[in-house]
């Protein structure tokens, strides 16, 4: 599925970008765009409204924009939806109030629900462009959020407060960078902020006991993950002796490694072929079909025969 959604998303997408952002260069050289350049340069957002009301006909405009506010509230829905979700389920009923009834739950997802979009909406009139917000996401709170989601599933004596700590640690880490490091360092200090949120994990981790050792025993024969799992994996193949443990981690890098290259092709294509680019285009071309191959082969192929393994002792596990 992951695979499909690619293919559809990413070319439909690049081939409209691609051509937008050739006629952003058009408008700027050929159709009088310098004499509003400057104030462009302060605000890129500029440029696409002015070239869906310039160069879209009637018709192909109102899809396009139905588009884009479509693609605008699946996101905003979904964030508004599992904001609701979490505080509810994993602050409100935990701490706050366990014994509180359906009908006080649904009323506190209501106005959490509003609260996140009114502020979300206020900080909104603070930001100056997409790009600041978006660096700073990607280059700081992405480095707070790795090391905690990729802790739990490689590490067994990771545990909540381990979760807890290197999530927070991280998120003040990012707010503390907003506020004291240039925009254009922003990415530059991904490294830092991955670290400190590591820190945190590991001091939140051993502050506190292991997860019960029943739950992990439980958990490593349905999912078997890579990493350091060596003493939960040891007691589970004394009881569940007829499961393989999952040894194909280097296949399942290398796996990794070729997706990555499959999925950059497909964006990289349609630019290419947007830009009349032949020696690009079909040099991409040649590179999805080898990289389709080999998944093929090293990935595909496998699933069927690792399935239809899991399965039989899952039978038995049960």
């Amino acid at each position: 599925m992951s695979g499909s959604v690619s293919i559809v998303l990413l070319i439909p997408r690049y081939l409209m970008i691609m051509g937008f952002a050739l006629l952003a260069i058009y408008f700027f050289k050929e159709d009088g765009g310098m004499t509003q350049i400057e104030v462009t340069r302060t605000d890129f957002e500029t440029i696409l409204p002015h070239l869906i009301t310039r160069y879209v006909p009637a018709g192909l405009a109102g899809l396009l924009l139905a588009g884009l506010l479509a693609a605008f509230m699946s996101t905003f829905a979904s964030t508004v939806n599992a904001a609701p979700a979490y505080i509810v389920n994993d602050i409100y009923l935990k701490y706050i109030n366990p014994q509180a009834s359906v009908k006080t739950q649904i009323c506190s997802s209501y106005i959490i629900s509003v609260a996140v979009v009114v502020i979300s909406t206020v900080i909104g009139f603070f930001l100056k462009d997409i790009n600041e917000i978006f660096q700073w996401i990607v280059g700081a709170l992405f480095g707070g959020y790795i090391a905690a989601n990729v802790l739990k599933w490689h590490w067994w004596r990771f545990n909540g407060e381990g979760y807890f700590w290197g999530m927070t640690a991280g998120v003040l880490a990012a707010i503390v960078m907003k506020f004291t490091v240039p925009d254009a360092w922003v990415l530059h200090f991904f490294p830092v902020l991955f670290g400190v949120s590591l820190i945190g994990c590991i001091a939140g981790t051993y502050s506190a006991p292991p997860t019960d050792e029943e739950t992990l025993i439980n958990f490593y024969p349905r999912v078997r993950p890579w990493g350091w799992w060596k003493p939960v994996e040891e007691k589970a193949l004394v009881r569940y002796p007829h499961i393989q443990p999952n040894r194909n981690f280097k296949r399942d890098a290398f796996n990794v490694a070729i997706g990555i290259v499959w999925q950059c092709t497909l964006t990289i294509i349609p630019m290419y072929l947007v830009v009349r680019e032949q020696l690009g285009l079909w040099s991409s071309i040649a590179l999805l079909l080898v990289t389709t191959l080999i998944l093929r082969k090293t990935w595909y192929k496998p699933l069927y025969k690792e399935e239809a393994r899991y399965n039989e002792e899952m039978k038995q596990l049960k």
